[in-house]
């Protein structure tokens, strides 16, 4: 186990006062000599007032009777006078991501990274192409290019060590990410890939299985990329194997884990590869590092997931003491925005020698928008050649499916703008020919290619935004606002229950940690009707869609129920019926699995996203609120809603 300092490290503070809960620069000497005790009592006063300062000795049996946004928001400052201090994330919000409040939609449906702002694609694409000056809103148009993504066809391992830096926006992007995430190009190398997906079948394709056998994951939830990882490693002849939750918290079962991570023998070989998230991406557990520091003093090379970590955790963890093998991390989104385009995969130098050779797919490269748009020196341009230029139909299909797509023009409109551009450039020389003979016909074209220089340098040059505004922020600010709204919405959420039933009948059931000051910012949940039965997540989903509100639904796996909850494992968890499809690899097929409701804050998440997201979820207390929703939109032409 790792030391007590680490252990105490592991945890934050509401005020400052207790270490950063990731390992980053060195304590100041004030905050080391703060006695151990701190940390612990500031914890247990953001517990004690986060379930005494909220709807005491209250529930709430009617959605009409919840108090209204502006009551609730004056009692949350009040209880949580600290969160005034973070109004720089709303003046962010506002000034470059004015588009969540003209669209009015709330996005709760992932966690990650973004590279961009809204204004900053905006801006892209007025520049390019002049607007009508309108007291209306710019259009939509996110679709104009930043940069360009390309799969390449290569050997992971040579392209750590041989594959150079790429273009100049790719070098220059790597660079902003890696000072981002504070991991040095001197102990670490790095690739882009498609998605995360990609970034861990690349490590399953690669790590010497026949030597290292064992494959250890430590998730609570189903994970495509997580799927991809083991079906690969199986089929190299691992053996793979999964840590295990206890019911109901979902807390890692340690005793399990600690015999499988635990070397037997004296001999001293490497066991395999222990893949590790900091956080459950679902429920918003946050696990101990001393499980990584365990696993590698007993011979595992470790995988760290950073993806379900929040915008600034990564950069504060600093590998300044525990150095992980591998690293992955997502950008994804920016709050409702498209798509980022791509996925980063880390590897210790060190441990790059000891990976095997063999063709992989999933790493891409960065493409500058003025490369897209690049035609020959005949402007006669083929399909073939502009496929080659920006990735092939497949690819792009494959990049939309995977939600990894950038920043990018569909190959249909990059043949538009070509078509376009030859047809001016061929109109334009026609003209100068014309006035000024055949020798003039060269120097009209000049200023096209010097505009297509200045585009291109100009392109080396991107700017990382929503990076920028992360950076500005910083941990302490995104990590206490974040703590303050999910933990309201926890109490808010338990506060519901159905009326007049012969027993107490919650409307919720939360998985996972309940009041906590460590946890993450997901939550795990579902929504019993006044008979104790299920609604499924499917149908809260697509309710909550047509209120403007983005949820998701995953499945809980790998829980370990003690004997008192074997009568509740009957009533939650759920089996694969026969002749239902599951995806190849899913661990669903093997074990129990409870699917869920997920939601998940991002940076910029407001007190009155989650208000309304409780006051949506409260309408269940109505007995007739599906039958409503079906009834309502049938007569307004619409599909009911299918389960």
């Amino acid at each position: 186990m790792q030391s007590p300092c680490l252990k105490e490290a592991t945890q934050g503070c509401l005020h400052g006062c207790c270490p950063s809960p990731f390992l980053g620069a060195p304590e100041t000497e004030e905050t080391v000599s703060k006695p151990r005790s701190t940390s612990s009592s500031c914890r247990h006063k953001f517990t004690v007032t986060t379930t005494s300062s909220f709807f005491p000795n209250t529930q709430f049996t009617n959605h009409e009777s919840l108090p209204s946004l502006q009551e609730s928001f004056t009692h949350f400052t009040k209880s949580y006078p600290e969160y005034l201090e973070t109004t720089q994330v709303d003046q962010i919000r506002t000034q470059d991501y004015y588009h969540l409040s003209l669209s009015n939609h709330i996005c709760l449906d992932y966690i990650g990274i973004g590279l961009f702002s809204h204004s900053q694609f905006q801006n892209q694409y007025s520049s390019t192409t002049p607007i009508a000056s309108t007291s209306s809103p710019p259009p939509q148009y996110t679709d104009f290019p930043i940069f360009g993504i390309s799969h390449k066809s290569v050997n992971l391992k040579s392209q750590l060590l041989h594959g150079g830096e790429g273009s100049e926006l790719e070098s220059s992007t790597k660079k902003k990410i890696m000072d981002f995430l504070n991991i040095s190009e001197n102990d670490y190398s790095m690739v882009l890939t498609a998605n995360r997906s990609s970034a861990f079948r690349l490590v399953a394709e690669s790590y010497p299985f026949q030597s290292s056998r064992k494959l250890l994951t430590v998730y609570d939830y189903e994970s495509e990329a997580v799927d991809a990882m083991v079906s690969t490693s199986e089929k190299r002849g691992a053996r793979v194997m999964s840590a295990e939750f206890t019911w109901p918290r979902l807390r890692i079962h340690s005793a399990k884990l600690g015999k499988m991570v635990v070397r037997k023998r004296k001999k001293k070989t490497n066991r395999g590869l222990f893949v590790f998230p900091l956080q459950s991406r679902v429920t918003g557990t946050s696990y101990s590092y001393q499980w990584m520091s365990m696993a590698q003093e007993n011979g595992w090379h470790i995988l760290l997931d950073t993806c379900a970590l929040g915008p600034k955790d990564v950069g504060s963890f600093g590998l300044s003491l525990i150095r992980p093998d591998f690293l992955v991390c997502s950008f994804y989104k920016v709050f409702g925005e498209n798509p980022t385009g791509f996925g980063c995969l880390f590897v210790k130098k060190s441990t790059i020698p000891l990976l095997e050779s063999s063709t992989s797919t999933g790493i891409v490269c960065l493409i500058p928008p003025s490369k897209l748009f690049c035609l020959p020196e005949d402007s006669s341009g083929t399909d073939t050649e502009l496929e080659q230029a920006t990735g092939s139909r497949n690819q792009e299909r494959e990049l939309h499916k995977s939600n990894s797509f950038s920043g990018r023009m569909s190959v249909q409109s990059i043949k538009n703008v070509r078509h376009k551009k030859v047809e001016a450039s061929q109109m334009h020389e026609s003209e100068v020919k014309a006035e000024q003979g055949p020798k003039d016909s060269e120097n009209s074209i000049q200023p096209v290619q010097e505009q297509a220089t200045q585009s291109e340098i100009r392109s080396s040059e991107i700017e990382c935004r929503a990076m920028d505004h992360m950076n500005s922020l910083g941990l302490m600010l995104i990590s206490n606002r974040a703590r303050f709204l999910i933990n309201w919405l926890i109490i808010a959420m338990t506060k519901l229950q159905h009326p007049n039933a012969d027993e107490m009948i919650p409307l919720i059931q939360i998985y996972g940690p309940r009041i906590k000051f460590s946890r993450g910012p997901a939550l795990a949940f579902n929504v019993y009707d006044w008979r104790g039965e299920k609604v499924e997540p499917v149908l809260v989903q697509k309710l909550a869609d047509r209120s403007n509100i983005s949820l998701s639904y995953s499945f809980l796996h790998n829980i370990s129920f003690p004997d008192k909850y074997e009568q509740e494992r009957g009533r939650v968890s759920e089996r694969i019926k026969t002749g239902e499809k599951v995806r190849v690899g899913s661990k669903r097929t093997k074990s129990d699995y409870v699917n869920v409701v997920t939601v998940a804050l991002g940076f910029l998440t407001n007190f009155e996203d989650i208000y309304r997201l409780w006051a949506f979820v409260a309408q269940f207390l109505d007995a007739d609120f599906v039958e409503k929703e079906r009834w309502r939109y049938t007569a307004l032409n619409q599909k009911t809603v299918e389960v």
